[in-house]
């Protein structure tokens, strides 16, 4: 009877002991999303006067900026509307919507596979706030753009415009583009979603469930021509990012279709990154590196997925591991103090290593995803 007491009253320690230190993070990350937002309205302020421009990154001396066309162009006034869904500040949402209609061109855009991260992460985050119509027009006439990449014999969408002297043979599609797919599902382009991600699963994951980059395809015959990467440190090496990119696409796509293969993938993806970790959670720029650069990029786009799977499976390894990344990423050594970093949020990321092009620096991408991922731990 003692010995059944005393381990009724440890799981009842064990239980109020996990509670409080929840309570702890989700009070800590509220802080942390104070300082997001002071951050974010300060890189509006500074770039409003800017036309036809969006800040991307921060070299050090000065806000890096882009054009509407460049592939992160849409995570700024992303991160703005989901902060504005946190706190019910007007000024953001004021901001937000400013810097979403300056994406508007995209909608007409077809030289791009990356629209559902430029259109979808500001424009469907605007209508899901605000029900605003205009928001669903550009998000409906931007799918249509986008399935003109698709090829049937390949089973996917182009992901980048390659001048090879023979194009036929060097269709390109990388990991990365599985997170366009949630757009395409949104709008109705259920066959082309899902070709897309079953063509993915079938030639871009290796047996031990790490991903290619970039494969390339015979574009005639549908035949894969190569498997490489861009920015890993090597072709069979799992960088990163590209690994993140999977795992959250595809238990995306669970949650658009509810088909069970791609829960199968996702969980098949989580537990080979999780074993891999390093102690503080947060992964270097590439799992098979020898060159040790973290990318809090990649941290923060796992801590997102790990918690949307967690909340379908209830498989709490994958919660503790997104604890773990969310104790790390508003630590000292991730997150900016305010005033500091370009007004960017995140320290420590990785864009394109063998490329030389952002390297330990903060990216707008990894702001945004570690926003969302904050806010998918508050609601839990």
């Amino acid at each position: 009877m003692k010995k059944t007491l005393l381990v009724a009253l440890l799981a009842i320690t064990t239980l109020l002991c996990g509670c409080s230190e929840r309570q702890q993070l989700k009070s800590s990350l509220r802080k942390a999303l104070t300082v997001a937002v002071a951050h974010e309205k300060a890189q509006a302020e500074y770039m409003l006067p800017i036309e036809g421009k969006i800040p991307k990154s921060y070299n050090g001396k000065e806000v890096v900026t882009a054009t509407p066309r460049d592939w992160t162009s849409g995570f700024f006034p992303a991160t703005m509307w989901l902060l504005y869904e946190h706190t019910g500040d007007e000024q953001l949402k004021e901001y937000a919507d400013v810097f979403t209609r300056r994406l508007e061109e995209l909608k007409d855009y077809t030289g791009t596979h990356d629209l559902g991260f430029m259109v979808f992460c500001p424009y469907g985050n605007a209508y899901r706030l605000t029900g605003d119509e205009y928001y669903k027009s550009v998000i409906e006439q931007a799918s249509k753009s986008l399935i003109t990449r698709f090829n049937p014999t390949v089973g996917c969408i182009r992901s980048w415009n390659t001048k090879h002297k023979t194009p036929e043979l060097d269709f390109m599609v990388i990991i990365d583009n599985m997170m366009n797919l949630e757009m395409l599902e949104w709008c109705g382009y259920h066959d082309i979603a899902r070709k897309h991600a079953d063509t993915t699963t079938k030639n871009h994951f290796r047996e031990d469930n790490s991903t290619y980059h970039v494969v390339a395809y015979n574009e005639l015959t549908g035949e894969v021509v190569e498997k490489r990467t861009r920015q890993g440190a090597a072709d069979d090496s799992a960088w990163a990012r590209g690994q993140a990119w999977g795992l959250y696409g595809y238990t995306m796509m669970y949650r658009m279709t509810n088909e069970q293969r791609y829960l199968e993938q996702a969980v098949k993806i989580a537990d080979y990154l999780i074993p891999r970790l390093p102690e503080d959670a947060i992964p270097n720029w590439d799992f098979d590196s020898d060159r040790m650069l973290k990318d809090s990029s990649a941290g923060a786009i796992m801590a997102s997925a790990l918690l949307e799977l967690y909340s379908i499976t209830h498989n709490k390894s994958y919660l503790r591991i997104a604890e773990r990344q969310l104790k790390e990423l508003i630590s000292d050594e991730y997150m900016a103090k305010q005033g500091e970093n370009g007004y960017f949020i995140l320290k420590h990321g990785v864009g394109n290593l063998p490329g030389n092009s952002e390297v330990d620096v903060p990216l707008s991408y990894g702001d945004y995803y570690f926003v969302e991922a904050a806010l998918r731990y508050l609601n839990l």
